[in-house]
C-alpha cells in the first residue's frame, strides 16, 4: 500500500510528508520491473521542500530540474547531487506548484505533492505553466494510446481522472480551432471510457475549455448506444460541447458557451444514442440538440429563450429547467425539483489548498445551484483534514478504519478488491469518487455480500462509484439494515452518480440478489444505472442466462424515497420493485433482458403472468406517484417466443399513479403486450404510450405477490454492523 498524506504541527511548523512510488520513464523496459520509492517533505516555517529516493540507474549524480506543473514547458536545473536526498530551499511560492524531474543515466522519476496525495491515475493541468494546447494534447494521446476509444475500450481496465486548475488571467485552455467538435479542424478534448474532466475553478468559468467531444466506437462514429462510462463536471466550454452518450455518463454543473450537441454527427447513418443525465447546467447562446437520443433526463438547466422542441424520441424529462421545450407525447417539462443536494466536488480554494466543496439541500428549486460569483450554498471541508484520499490498492480495512475514525472518503481513479464490504456507519458520512465510473469496486470471493453497506443515519452521501460483480454476493449496494425506521426528513440520504454493473466480464457463473436495496427512509438517488449487461466480452446468448445472475435492479423497502434519472435494464426478474410508501421517480429507462431463453424461464405471479414488469409498485402500497416512464422491447430469447405482459405494474389504488409511460420494441420477435395493468396495447403494432394511470377502472390490478427478500444475516458478521 502506498503511504498516505501526513500532516504534522510542531509549534509553527508545518511538514507535509509523502511516500509513495514515483512515476518514473526508463528507457530500459526491465527497469519497468522495480519500483523507486520516494518522499517529498514540506516545511511551511522554511519554505523548503525535502526529496528523496531510492536508487536507481546505473551512475553518475542525481540531477534535478523544477517545472511549475508535470507538463510544464520549462523545468529549469536546480541542482545535482550523489546522495539519496536533496532539499530545494527556493520552491515556486505554491507548493503544489512544484514537480521534480530526478534523472540518473537513462531514467527519470518525478515526484510532486499532487502525485503523492492522489496517485498516479489522476492527471492535473496548469495554464499558468502549460500551453493551451498542452492538455488537450496528453488527454487525448490516452485517448488514443490504450484503447479509451475503440471498440476495445469498453472493457478496458485502465481509469483515470483530469482535473484542470482555474484558468489565469484571460489565459484558458482553448487551443484554438472551429467547426463541430467531431471535426480534426475543432481541436477537441477527446473523452473516453471510465474518465473523467473536472474542474478545480469554485465555478465552471473559473475553467475554460475549447471543445469536448466523446467519440462513439459503433456504425463508425454514428451509433451511441454503447458510449458508457464518463464524466465532467465544473467547467465552463467556449466552442462545442458534443456530449454523444449513452448510460452512466454525467454532465455537471458546466457552463456551456458554445454550441452543444447529444447525438453524433459522423457519417449518413445511425444517429441515435441511448442517454443520458445532465444537471446544474447553464446553457448561454444556443439551444442544444438531443437529435434522435431514444431519452434523456435532463435537471436544473437555464436554457436560452425559445420553445422548440430539442429533439429526443420517447423519454425526455426536463426538470426544474428554465425555459425547457413545451410538453407534448415525448416531452415531460416538471417545473421545480421537490429536494436535491447537488454532488460535491474537489476543488481549490484561495488559500491554495484542497478542499471538498459539499452543497446544501434545497427544496423545490428551478434552476442551477451557483451563479456568475457564487459558487452556492453549502459547507467546505479541508481535503487533508477531513478525508482519507485512497489509491489503487488500498483495502476495504484500511477505508473501513478511516470511516470509523471519523474521516470521510475520496477515492481516486482505480480498482479497489474488498474482501467485505465498505460499511458507512456514522452521521454525515461521505464516498466520494472521482468521476461516475473512474472508480472500480470489486469483491472478492470472500466477500459474499456486496460492495458498500450503509447504516441508517442522517446525511449519509455516496457518490461517483461503480460496483462489479465478479463473485456472488447479496448486494453491490445496501443503504440501511432491513427494518431500518428512522425518519430522515431533515437531512436525507443522497446518492448519486452511481453505476451498478452485474456480468459482462468474467468468466465464471455468479448470483446477485439485488443490485440495489433501499431499506431506509428519505434517501434521495440523483442518477443510477443498474445494468445487468447485455453484452461483454464474454459469450452470450443462454450462456449469459445462467453465467450472470441477477434477480432485481433495484428494491425499495423504505418510505418517502425519490429517485431522479433511474435507469435499470436486463435483470431476471421484476427489474425496479417497490415496497416503499410515498416513493417517486423522475424518469425511468428500461429495456428487459435480452436473453431469456423461453417463456417458462421467465414468468411472474406464479407463472400466470409472461416475463416480469419492468416497474413494480407492490399492491400493498397505499401512495406512490412516478413520471416519464420508458421500457423498449429487445427480446431475442432462443425460441424466439418470449413476451411480456405489462410494462409497468402498479395497485389500483387512488393515491398511486404513473405518468407519460411509453413502450415500444427496437429487435427481436418478442414483444410488451400492455403498456400497464393489461392497457395500452402491443408493442407489436408500434410504439405505445399512456398518459395517466390512477386507479384506472380499465386495467386489471396484478395478483398479490409475497417477495423473496434478502434476510435479516445477509451482512458480514465479522465487521461491527449496526443491527436492528
Amino acid at each position: 500500500m502506498n503511504k498516505k498524506v501526513t500532516s504534522i504541527f510542531i509549534a509553527v511548523v508545518f511538514i507535509l510528508t509523502l511516500c509513495s512510488f514515483a512515476a518514473y520513464y526508463p528507457s530500459d523496459k526491465n527497469e519497468l520491473n522495480n519500483k523507486i520509492e520516494s518522499n517529498i517533505v514540506y516545511n511551511k516555517k522554511k519554505h523548503n521542500i525535502t526529496l528523496s529516493w531510492s536508487a536507481f540507474g546505473t551512475s553518475g549524480d542525481y540531477i534535478i530540474t523544477r517545472g511549475g506543473s508535470r507538463l510544464a514547458s520549462d523545468f529549469v536545473s536546480v541542482g545535482s547531487t550523489s546522495k539519496l536526498t536533496f532539499i530545494d530551499n527556493k520552491p515556486n511560492a505554491d507548493k503544489y506548484e512544484n514537480y521534480y524531474k530526478v534523472t540518473r543515466g537513462a531514467v527519470t522519476i518525478i515526484l510532486s505533492l499532487e502525485n503523492q496525495i492522489f496517485g498516479p491515475n489522476m492527471y492535473f493541468y496548469d495554464r499558468k505553466y502549460e500551453k493551451a494546447e498542452t492538455a488537450k494534447n496528453d488527454i487525448n494521446s490516452q485517448f488514443g494510446s490504450i484503447g479509451l476509444g475503440g471498440a476495445n475500450g469498453e472493457w478496458t481496465t485502465k481509469r483515470q481522472a483530469y482535473y484542470f486548475k482555474a484558468n489565469v488571467k484571460d489565459q484558458t485552455y482553448d487551443s484554438g480551432g472551429s467547426g463541430s467538435a467531431s471535426s480534426a479542424a475543432a481541436n477537441s478534448i477527446e473523452l473516453g471510457f471510465y474518465s473523467h474532466i473536472g474542474g478545480l475553478g469554485k465555478l465552471p468559468s473559473d475553467v475554460k475549455l475549447g471543445s469536448v467531444f466523446t467519440r462513439p466506437h459503433l456504425s463508425g462514429g454514428a451509433n451511441a448506444t454503447c458510449t458508457f462510462w464518463r464524466s465532467v463536471e465544473n467547467v465552463a466550454v467556449m466552442r462545442d460541447f458534443a456530449w454523444t452518450v449513452s448510460q452512466s455518463t454525467s454532465a455537471r454543473r458546466m457552463l456551456i458557451e458554445s454550441t452543444s450537441k447529444y447525438i453524433s454527427d459522423i457519417g449518413n447513418t445511425n444517429f441515435w444514442g441511448s442517454g443520458g443525465f445532465i444537471a446544474d447546467t447553464h446553457f448561454t447562446t444556443s439551444r442544444p440538440n438531443w437529435g434522435g437520443q431514444q431519452q434523456w433526463y435532463t435537471r436544473n438547466a437555464i436554457f436560452p429563450s425559445g420553445s422548440g422542441a430539442m429533439g429526443g424520441s420517447y423519454n425526455m424529462v426536463w426538470q426544474g429547467c428554465v425555459n425547457p421545450p413545451q410538453a407534448d407525447e415525448a416531452n415531460s417539462p416538471i417545473p421545480t425539483t421537490p429536494i436535491i443536494r447537488e454532488k460535491p466536488f474537489l476543488f481549490i480554494d484561495k488559500d491554495g489548498e484542497y478542499k471538498i466543496f459539499i452543497p446544501a439541500w434545497q427544496k423545490d428549486r428551478q434552476g442551477i445551484s451557483w451563479s456568475s460569483t457564487d459558487m452556492g450554498k453549502g459547507k467546505i471541508q479541508d481535503l487533508l483534514t477531513d478525508w482519507y484520499v485512497t489509491k489503487e490498492g488500498d483495502t476495504d480495512a484500511e477505508i473501513n478504519a478511516a470511516l470509523k475514525a471519523g474521516k470521510n472518503i475520496f477515492f481516486t481513479p482505480g480498482h479497489y478488491t474488498l474482501n467485505a464490504p465498505i460499511q458507512v456507519n456514522r452521521k454525515d458520512a461521505i464516498l466520494l469518487g472521482a468521476g461516475i465510473a473512474s472508480v472500480t469496486l470489486e469483491p472478492t470471493e470472500k466477500n459474499t455480500w456486496g460492495c458498500i453497506y450503509a447504516d441508517d443515519k442522517d446525511g449519509i452521501i455516496i457518490a461517483g462509484l461503480l460496483m462489479d460483480s465478479f463473485n456472488s454476493t447479496t448486494y453491490q449496494i445496501r443503504i440501511g439494515a432491513e427494518g431500518a425506521n428512522a425518519d430522515h426528513a431533515a437531512n436525507p440520504i443522497l446518492l448519486t452518480d452511481i453505476t451498478c454493473r452485474v456480468g459482462g466480464v468474467q468468466s465464471k457463473n455468479i448470483q446477485i440478489q439485488t443490485a440495489m436495496q433501499i431499506n431506509s427512509n428519505n434517501v434521495v438517488g440523483d442518477h443510477f444505472w443498474l445494468w445487468r449487461a447485455d453484452h461483454g466480452s464474454q459469450r452470450g446468448g443462454d450462456l449469459r442466462w445462467a453465467r450472470d445472475r441477477c434477480k432485481n435492479g433495484l428494491i425499495v423497502t423504505g418510505d418517502d424515497v425519490t429517485l431522479y434519472g433511474l435507469f435499470t435494464e436486463h435483470f431476471q426478474e421484476y427489474e425496479v420493485l417497490w415496497l416503499g410508501e410515498g416513493g417517486s421517480t423522475y424518469f425511468f429507462q428500461n429495456e428487459p433482458p435480452y436473453d431469456a431463453p423461453n417463456q417458462a424461464s421467465w414468468s411472474s405471479q406464479g407463472g400466470r403472468v409472461d416475463g416480469y414488469a419492468a416497474f413494480k409498485v407492490a399492491n400493498t402500497v397505499k401512495e406512490h406517484h412516478s413520471i416519464g416512464m420508458g421500457s423498449y422491447a429487445v427480446l431475442t430469447g432462443t425460441d424466439g417466443k418470449v413476451n411480456k405482459k405489462n410494462g409497468f405494474e402498479i395497485p389500483n389504488s387512488p393515491n398511486v399513479k404513473l405518468e407519460k409511460m411509453c413502450t415500444t420494441r427496437f429487435a427481436g420477435s418478442g414483444n410488451i403486450q400492455n403498456v400497464i395493468n393489461g392497457i395500452g396495447g402491443s408493442t407489436e403494432t408500434g410504439k405505445k404510450r399512456v398518459v395517466l394511470y390512477n386507479n384506472n377502472t380499465d386495467g386489471t390490478q396484478p395478483y398479490d405477490e409475497e417477495f423473496d427478500l434478502p434476510n435479516k444475516e445477509s451482512y458480514p458478521a465479522y465487521i461491527d454492523m449496526e443491527k436492528k
